[in-house]
């Protein structure tokens, strides 16, 4: 990483991670020494800083995954700073793929009344051998009030696992279990949704679909709405016939 500039006493270079505040790697005097001073956790032997006719170069000796970030370089004289950033993105960590596969159970729920309690679970099966970042996965669960809308209603924050075992020498399984009172007319697709090594993978969905009594019943007042309509369009027939004879 190189930066360039016009008159300058003070550089510092500066690294900040994602979801970290800047740490200082080194920082240099161009009046006193050519020697810049080191942060902790760093040193000469992986971070060498130049300056060399206005331009300051950090180069990044065999580089590891904890490298990647947002390298800030900061110049100043006795009157102001100026900042510029660059971006490190190592490519073996954009090319990582989740090892994770997310199953969720049941696909299709029938709550029978208004006080049904449903227990939906997250199942979570992750392959341990070619697993690349640490940590658990977070669940976070979601509902669409119909088929054709998106899941934006959140239903549970990130839980730790409450169950987890190995199925196989190389596989884990960890399930989430969320319950709820459902209500029987109530008819909503409710999705789970795993957040690990910065990706976020959905479950196809618990679609919760109204009872068949609810349906009935809907039914039954549709009708006894028509039968009403026909009455009172009968009985207003009626009346201006009777005006008219």
């Amino acid at each position: 990483m190189t930066e360039k500039f016009e008159t300058v006493t003070w550089v510092h270079w500066y690294k900040q991670s994602a979801g970290h505040t800047l740490i200082l790697i080194a920082m240099l005097r161009k009046s006193t020494s050519t020697i810049p001073t080191y942060g902790p956790g760093f040193s000469k032997s992986r971070f060498q800083i130049t300056y060399i006719d206005n331009m300051s170069n950090l180069i990044i000796s065999s580089t590891i995954e904890q490298d990647e970030g947002l390298y800030h370089c900061a110049y100043m004289d006795w009157t102001e700073s100026t900042w510029t950033g660059t971006y490190l993105s190592l490519k073996e960590n954009s090319q990582r793929i989740s090892s994770f596969t997310v199953v969720q159970e049941p696909t299709l729920s029938n709550p029978a009344s208004d006080t049904d309690l449903e227990t939906l679970q997250c199942s979570v099966l992750s392959d341990s051998v070619n697993a690349t970042c640490s940590g658990e996965p977070s669940m976070f669960w979601f509902r669409a009030i119909s088929d054709t809308s998106y899941p934006d209603f959140i239903i549970a924050e990130g839980k730790i696992p409450e169950n987890c075992e190995k199925t196989s020498n190389s596989q884990k399984k960890c399930s989430y279990n969320f319950t709820k009172v459902v209500k029987s007319s109530e008819g909503a697709i409710y999705y789970c949704a795993v957040a690990a090594c910065g990706q976020i993978l959905f479950g196809n969905g618990t679609n919760l679909v109204k009872s068949d009594q609810d349906k009935k019943t809907s039914t039954i007042r549709i009708v006894l709405v028509i039968i009403l309509i026909c009455l009172a369009i009968s009985v207003t027939l009626n009346v201006i016939f009777i005006c008219y004879r």
